[in-house]
């Protein structure tokens, strides 16, 4: 009796094990089949489909209806967005956020990447009657928005590869990354440069300044950006303002956070 009762334990823990594997593939890839999972994580497809039902019946994963793939649903985001408010890049951000748009004006906006996509985490709208931006939670391309890509610019480049293989690229705007050599090509200049810019890439109109934020590892967790509708942003006195003062902010914000230059 004593060995079936550690058999039973057992073999709940490696169901756990297996539940949180298939949330973390979801987490890398946006949106996958039971096919894709089985594949990924070489289960067989009966235990996928078993573990995953069980994840979305808990309110964990969502199904999409139209082509039966499954992905993460947001109350792992309010789970993690409540461990950021106390102790996390959001707590830590926050102060950094207020002064940047006393010191702008504009719209500011912290996101993390949450597979390939920017799940926008915090926000201060601007004290203008026009104001501009995302609401909280709202989930935008990686590749053609400033936090994306002040993110993916600093993603080590074995997971870069990983997030890339998943995106389809879409034509937004005119202004739309829609090539990945095109898109290397920028984050490179990112990198050099340490800052974003979105110029009327994901929504017409718009202009986001960005800079990543790392951890004690030196990974990029999350990005700040400033953003600005087009017919009041100067690039002549606007870029090097905005690029200077949120790379200053996220500077800071990631040595809270333990990170260290070398």
């Amino acid at each position: 009796m004593a060995n079936q009762d550690k058999d039973d334990r057992s073999n709940s823990v490696k169901s756990v094990m297996k539940a949180f594997l298939i949330m973390e593939e979801l987490d890398k890839a946006g949106e996958l089949s039971i096919g894709d999972l089985s594949e990924r994580l070489l289960m067989d497809k009966a235990t996928v489909h078993r573990l995953i039902n069980t994840i979305k019946d808990a309110g964990y994963v969502n199904q999409n209806l139209d082509n039966k793939k499954y992905s993460n649903s947001l109350k792992l985001l309010a789970m993690g967005n409540r461990v950021m408010e106390k102790t996390g890049v959001k707590h830590i951000s926050r102060p950094f956020v207020e002064e940047l748009a006393k010191q702008t004006g504009e719209t500011i906006n912290l996101g993390i990447r949450v597979g390939n996509r920017i799940i926008h985490v915090d926000k201060l709208e601007s004290s203008s009657t026009i104001k501009v931006g995302l609401g909280i939670g709202t989930a935008v391309p990686s590749y053609c928005t400033g936090l994306g890509k002040a993110i993916l610019a600093f993603t080590p480049e074995k997971e870069l590869e990983s997030i890339l293989a998943d995106i389809t690229f879409e034509k937004f705007t005119e202004g739309s990354i829609t090539e990945r050599g095109r898109l290397l090509e920028e984050l490179k200049r990112i990198r050099d440069r340490g800052y974003s810019v979105d110029d009327e890439e994901y929504v017409v109109g718009l202009i986001c300044i960005a800079a990543p934020i790392f951890d004690y590892h030196g990974n990029p967790v999350a990005a700040i950006s400033v953003s600005s509708p087009k017919y009041r942003y100067d690039a002549d006195r606007h870029l090097p303002l905005y690029s200077g003062l949120v790379a200053e902010a996220t500077s800071k914000i990631s040595k809270e956070l333990g990170y260290k230059t070398v």
